[in-house]
């Protein structure tokens, strides 16, 4: 299982606790439920960014909700390294947030989560 909210990687029982920042901005801020379960559901090794792992979100749950607010829920939330060209800024990357509802993480730790996540497996994303 991996477990994202906000500041290193630490693996442990076979399990990623991650603590990491999360691009929450817009209208995914206001729809970004407080806990879920979601599942890395496919990977994109041709993104613009340094490989990324697809997180099942939005479910119908999440889009409702979401649609009562009269927001969006969003899309193509990943986990993905840092934008092409960029692996440099490593873990600078903390400082600022620039994604979009992504979770951004250095590109070694997106190599280390390419082998070691296989697609459907779980991760539960809490703020």
């Amino acid at each position: 299982m991996l477990s994202a909210s906000t500041c290193t990687w630490k693996r442990r029982h076979g399990m990623f606790r991650a603590p990491l920042q999360v691009g929450l901005s817009g209208a995914h801020a206001g729809a970004w439920a407080p806990s879920k379960s979601y599942r890395i559901d496919y990977r994109k090794a041709d993104s613009g960014y340094y490989r990324a792992l697809h997180i099942s979100y939005p479910n119908a749950a999440d889009t409702e909700a979401a649609r009562k607010k009269g927001l969006s829920a969003g899309g193509a939330t990943m986990i993905h390294g840092q934008r092409n060209g960029f692996g440099w800024i490593g873990k600078l990357h903390r400082l600022a947030d620039w994604t979009l509802g992504c979770i951004a993480v250095t590109d070694r730790d997106m190599a280390e989560l390419w082998r070691a996540v296989p697609d459907g497996t779980p991760i539960e994303l809490k703020p």
